[in-house]
């Protein structure tokens, strides 16, 4: 007879990114929180720090009427927390912590971690402070709500996400070993930086050694904190096969469980006069905005194109977009002309005026302002990559030429003083968005699109491309919804060409060829719903729960 999984009655998770846009764990929280919330109805609560010291967070809205006896516990003990609701689908319940007032134990807690668990902090610098404060902080806050709340009969659940929360996962680990701990890592510290330092990471992965990299590359501390937590929670996780491997190899732990990205589609409008309506709009203010910066008239019969993401040049393979519409400029088989945009935020400054009082007037204008390749000015321009690679290359968006680019440096979050519309507003508009990532242990932005009705090229380093080759049986094409380009650390130029081939092949493309192609999207799509995934988390909560009544039946014996 085959055990029935063992499910929690709480879940408490942590993340710097809880009630905190920072980047794509935000995604991974924020879409997966309905799923559980149907499931555990307000015993899922989300642990994230009150970085807005007292101000009002967007994302976060306070309920003073929530564990009322428990918070007033808290504030006698000096731990300082808000309760409330995460502002997403779901409501879940989420406690914002201050871990400013554990900054004067920093030194003891780093000599208590490196007595039990030999984590070096010794080298740490940048964030590793910061973050391990609210890792603590966390942690104290699970301990003291299990203290007050709950007994030893309850199945509870601490998940830690990124080496940020390592600290705290060891300490519940210690401290209340009837916890049941899981740890996510969603790119390894060190994996990231071998990538990001343009050192080959795949072809010699089996010969690296985790810790001596961690040493050359100057990140000993999180590579440390994140090793130690791998290898003692109850239960090692990741996000996709690619980084699984980079666990084996250079934490020296496999992983437990994948647990894959999921997505919720609620916000993808379901109406499709509203889908209509809301595609066509944002399709009109891109053209608008290129219209006006580059004194130019692009009709909606016009390709437009877009990559987005964090502001990581190589590993989100922004360099090699650019080089593929370098080329594109070209290609003799390019049947359209194409608007490029490059949505990543830089280090933006102001919305540039003369564009704003362009758009104002509502006139048409033949004559490009000047530096026709941004919509905001930036601190430091010269030294901007996007910049300094088109100017490497001429790219100056002139008059003659077919493929225009440019760049959007910052949040779209409906107030960026040009567009003025949000990410999933903007990413409507597209025909094709491209996200040729040289490391991307998943891949939200390209999951986005495909929601969105919107075919996209991916590369086969993404766990998502991984994925989409595995759900169709063979490397992705455009006609499957997504292109999935063969990349490896050594064919850049092949996969500019792919690039440059795949936007060349859409532009030719018959209306019905690429209405089956945002149909087959669309499928795909809803293969990676949170419905489809959160199966994953149950194993990982099983494993976990026996781990930790394993450990209880041990210590009680003794």
């Amino acid at each position: 007879m085959v055990n029935k999984e063992l499910l929690p009655d709480f879940i408490f998770e942590s993340s710097w990114e809880v009630c905190n846009k920072v980047g794509g764990i935000y995604t991974v929280l924020s879409t997966r929180a309905q799923t559980l919330q149907s499931v555990f109805t307000d015993k899922v609560i989300f642990i994230g720090p009150d970085v807005w010291k007292g101000n009002q967070c967007q994302y976060f809205k306070e309920d003073k009427t929530l564990f009322k006896e428990w918070k007033a516990s808290c504030k006698s003990s000096g731990l300082s927390v808000r309760i409330g609701r995460w502002n997403i689908p779901g409501s879940p319940i989420a406690i914002l912590v201050d871990f400013t007032p554990y900054f004067e134990h920093k030194n003891e807690l780093y000599g208590w971690l490196w007595e039990h668990y030999q984590v070096d902090s010794l080298h740490a610098y940048g964030d590793y402070d910061e973050a391990s404060m609210f890792s603590y902080a966390a942690a104290l806050v699970v301990e003291s709500f299990y203290n007050f709340n709950l007994t030893e009969k309850h199945n509870v659940i601490y998940h830690g996400n990124e080496w940020m929360t390592g600290l705290g996962l060891l300490y519940i680990q210690t401290r209340l070993p009837q916890i049941g701990t899981i740890f996510t890592t969603h790119a390894t510290s060190i994996g990231r930086s071998i990538a990001g330092n343009m050192k080959p990471l795949y072809d010699y992965l089996f010969a690296y050694n985790g810790d001596q990299m961690a040493g050359e590359l100057n990140v000993q501390s999180k590579h440390s904190i994140e090793k130690q937590t791998a290898h003692h929670v109850d239960c090692f996780t990741t996000v996709s096969e690619i980084t699984a491997k980079e666990c084996v190899e250079l934490l020296d732990k496999p992983v437990d469980v994948v647990l894959p990205n999921g997505f919720d589609n609620s916000f993808v409008p379901a109406n499709a006069t509203a889908f209509t309506r809301k595609r066509k709009a944002a399709r009109k203010r891109l053209l608008e905005v290129a219209n006006a910066l580059l004194g130019e008239t692009l009709d909606d019969d016009t390709l437009i194109v877009s990559t987005s993401g964090r502001y990581e040049f190589r590993n989100k393979g922004v360099d090699v977009y650019i080089e593929s519409m370098n080329r594109l400029l070209r290609d003799k088989d390019l049947k359209k002309k194409v608007l490029a945009f490059i949505e990543v935020p830089g280090w933006v400054g102001d919305p540039r005026q003369d564009l704003i009082e362009r758009l104002a007037s509502g006139k048409q204008y033949d004559t490009p302002l000047e530096v026709p390749q941004v919509t905001h000015w930036l601190h430091e321009m010269s030294h901007d990559n996007v910049l300094g690679m088109m100017k490497y290359y001429d790219m100056h968006n002139r008059k003659d030429e077919n493929v225009k680019v440019i760049f959007l440096p910052c949040y779209l979050d409906g107030n960026d003083g040009i567009l003025n519309m949000t990410y999933y507003d903007v990413v409507l508009g597209n025909d094709l968005c491209i996200y040729p990532s040289y490391y991307e242990p998943w891949g939200y932005t390209p999951l986005e699109a495909i929601a969105f009705k919107v075919p996209c090229i991916t590369t086969d380093l993404a766990g998502f491309g991984q994925w989409v080759n595995s759900e169709v049986g063979h490397p992705g094409e455009i006609k499957d919804g997504v292109k999935v380009i063969h990349r490896t650390d050594y064919n850049y130029s092949e996969v500019a060409d792919a690039i440059k081939d795949t936007v060349a092949e859409f532009s030719a493309m018959t209306k019905k060829e690429v209405a089956d192609a945002r149909s087959a999207a669309e499928k795909l799509s809803k293969k990676a719903l949170w419905s489809e995934f959160i199966k994953y988390y149950y194993q990982a909560y099983d494993i976990a729960l026996r781990k930790a009544k394993e450990r209880k039946q041990i210590s009680g014996g003794k």
